[in-house]
């Protein structure tokens, strides 16, 4: 597994799990599978309804806080001041944490001023709660207010993306300014497992059609987080770093996707 490290200074595993719709105990489990297997990086929400189950699951195996990289998203109802601080604090208390390593907008608001949320924001990451911050769901002119907004630095936008939805110019703005994309849907919730096109080019690596999809990303520099109810999945999703896609087959996801 390796590291991207943000602007914010922090480092953050380019591979994590996903946690949208996993619930109760195949949560826990789940996350204690993927933790055994070699996941750092664990990607939840205030919305997803699932931060007491990964707090249980964190604390039953009594794994070293430092080594965990943990990311929740305050939800587009709570964005003003006083709500992201009320939220916020509802995840810490269901995650059982001291502190999130990354706290994201969920989606942008058009009711309330990008500037309010920073405000509260940097107000947690003054009081230690928050190492670095970020945005989801953002298009390019909105990256550009948040940028011109906050007094802290904008380290991910993480959007939906896949071969199927390449994002290729939001990509590159946002690298253009530092700032790291995050894949979510990876996969377009499973629906490239099957895929020709990837199953052809997977076949000359000994891999399947989603560790192709997957390894498209990482390959780029794109922090990616499959979700995975199974354990022979979570395996298999991360299997994407002792081999690589040539530039012909990177082209070709490129262009004919």
């Amino acid at each position: 597994m390796r590291n991207i490290r943000l602007t914010s200074g922090h480092e953050i595993p380019i591979f994590g799990l996903g946690t949208w719709q996993l619930k109760g105990r195949q949560c826990e489990r789940i996350v204690k599978e993927a933790i055994a297997l070699g996941y750092t990086h664990i990607d939840t929400a205030w919305m997803y309804q699932n931060q007491r189950e990964i707090g249980r699951a964190l604390r039953d195996i009594r794994i070293d806080r430092e080594e965990i990289f943990l990311t929740t998203k305050i939800w587009g109802t709570h964005l003003r001041h006083a709500d992201v601080l009320a939220q916020f604090e509802e995840c810490l208390d269901d995650l059982q944490m001291d502190y999130v390593d990354l706290l994201l907008i969920h989606h942008p608001s058009d009711s309330v001023p990008f500037a309010e949320t920073f405000e509260a924001f940097q107000k947690l990451y003054d009081a230690g709660q928050v190492k670095s911050i970020g945005i989801s769901n953002f298009s390019i002119s909105q990256v550009e207010e948040a940028c011109e907004v906050s007094e802290l630095p904008i380290c991910t936008n993480q959007v939906e993306y896949h071969v199927r939805r390449n994002r290729s110019e939001l990509r590159d703005y946002c690298h253009g300014r530092g700032i790291v994309m995050t894949a979510h849907r990876p996969l377009a919730v499973g629906d490239l497992a099957g895929d020709a096109v990837l199953r052809s080019i997977g076949e000359n690596h000994g891999k399947t059609a989603a560790q192709v999809a997957l390894r498209w990303l990482v390959q780029q520099d794109i922090i990616t987080i499959p979700k995975s109810g199974s354990v022979p999945h979570l395996r298999e999703n991360l299997d994407v770093f002792a081999w690589e896609l040539t530039d012909e087959e990177m082209h070709k996801l490129d262009t004919e996707m």
